[in-house]
């Protein structure tokens, strides 16, 4: 799901691996790096978390100037280890290495089309399409990638390795973020800011929506796919849940602007109470926003073990019922005998949200308040978020006043869609700032009425 490159680096491999570390909150089901070294491709890849997959004699082995790396969680495309990226291929020219954050909307469509004129797909993974449309093409690669690229439809940031090139590119509409940085003389490239303060490197700027750029021996190429006219639209769940808060889209801090949400929570839905905590980790800015608003104290009343990972990108439902128990507990001296307002980012099934809040009740507090950092989720995400059927999301079935009786809450507010709007900031002059909406409002910035689209969600590989 989330990708780190470096290009031109002696050390490649290991900036690779505390990138990835950096962004194992992204994706804990698998990861990958793949090294070029004189032509010659070094890679390894398997199930797990980064420090699981990767030791010392493992790095050593993946020598190189060039890499890529990838972590994944999976939403389309089956959990097992073909489906791990980086993915490698043999085509005319040598090795070909890709990986991806996001997902293909079209992808069916072009995988039928494909194989009917005689691909074969080695794994279930979305990120495979790009390589046969790029081994298929009779053009020279950058040509080859620019052509292949136009035919996609989605939410998507792409890194292409071969032997002596890197290629980085974003979808069209910027859904999904990616970020250029330099480490002495090298290109690094990242899902997120966090990466470059973890390896030292220095934050340059964003990669733009429709934008191709290439890295070989000359340097930097810069160059388009698509024209600069489409919708900006980045994924506003980025904003309020994804990214770490220590990271940066564009200009706008994320613990700043959760913080804003939080401020903006309090003033659309005050509530009278003892003390205000917030869910680890995503939501703990915007409690602090929320008790700086209203002068409640904010407390840690909810206390997570650093040892488990996010319950929302765990590949199925029953992992995340069991992650949540394992993940949370509430601090009783805190939250006893008190009134709590307690703050999230999203209800997306409900299921975690009740065991919150019956966290909480068990734990001694007289009252819960919920207050949600974003508007109700009741539509599907077609690009790169594991919301696979409205069916699913309780928001698209239920009121408020339901959600509230079902996560057992005394009271229930969402942010409001401007609210969440004027908090996040962004591009002034553009359609909600420059944010993708899509699962809140069901207005997608693509088509998304393809045949598989009414069924499933995304791959988020």
């Amino acid at each position: 799901m989330r990708r780190v490159r470096v290009f031109g680096h002696p050390d490649a491999a290991s900036l690779s691996y505390y990138g990835l570390h950096a962004l194992q909150h992204r994706g804990e089901e698998s990861c990958g790096i793949c090294t070029s070294n004189e032509g010659e491709f070094h890679y390894h890849r398997g199930m797990g978390l980064v420090k699981e997959v990767f030791d010392r004699d493992r790095l050593v082995s993946l020598t190189g100037t060039n890499a890529i790396g990838h972590v994944r969680y999976s939403t389309a495309g089956a959990s097992k280890l073909a489906n791990a990226q980086p993915l490698v291929f043999k085509y005319r020219e040598g090795d070909l290495a890709v990986c991806t954050n996001g997902n293909l909307v079209n992808e069916p469509i072009i995988r039928r089309e494909l194989e009917e004129s005689g691909s074969i797909f080695q794994t279930t993974s979305d990120t495979e399409v790009i390589a046969h449309l790029i081994a298929r093409s009779p053009k020279p690669l950058v040509e080859a990638v620019r052509e292949a690229f136009s035919r996609l439809v989605g939410g998507f940031a792409f890194l292409i390795m071969t032997k002596d090139k890197l290629i980085a590119a974003c979808d069209p509409n910027g859904l999904r973020p990616m970020v250029m940085g330099r480490l002495g003389n090298a290109y690094i490239f990242s899902s997120e800011t966090c990466a470059f303060e973890t390896i030292g490197a220095e934050y340059v700027r964003d990669v733009q929506p429709g934008e191709l750029l290439v890295l070989d021996k000359d340097g930097l190429h810069e160059d388009r796919y698509a024209s600069e006219n489409n919708q900006r639209a980045v994924c506003a769940m980025e904003y309020i849940y994804f990214a770490r808060p220590d990271s940066d889209i564009g200009t706008i801090n994320l613990h700043t602007s959760r913080k804003r949400m939080g401020r903006q929570l309090a003033v659309e839905s005050f509530v009278d109470a003892d003390i205000v905590t917030g869910v680890p980790d995503s939501s703990i800015s915007a409690a602090i926003g929320y008790a700086e608003q209203t002068g409640i104290p904010y407390e840690l009343g909810l206390i997570k073990n650093k040892y488990t990972g996010r319950t929302f990108i765990q590949p199925s439902q029953e992992l995340r019922e069991k992650g949540v128990k394992m993940k949370l507990s509430a601090v009783r001296k805190v939250v006893e005998g008190k009134r709590v307002v307690m703050i999230d980012d999203s209800i997306v099934r409900g299921t975690t949200s009740l065991r919150i809040v019956n966290l909480l009740r068990e734990a001694g507090a007289l009252e819960v308040h919920v207050r949600i950092t974003s508007p109700p989720f009741a539509n599907p995400c077609y690009y790169g978020i594991d919301t696979p059927d409205r069916r699913d999301l309780i928001a698209s079935s239920k009121t408020v006043e339901e959600i509230r009786k079902a996560i057992n809450a005394d009271s229930l507010y969402f942010l409001s869609d401007q609210g969440l709007i004027d908090s996040v900031g962004g591009h002034d002059g553009e359609k909600n700032r420059g944010l993708c909406l899509g699962c809140f409002t069901n207005d997608y910035p693509t088509q998304v009425e393809f045949e598989h689209a009414k069924a499933t969600s995304c791959s988020c590989d």
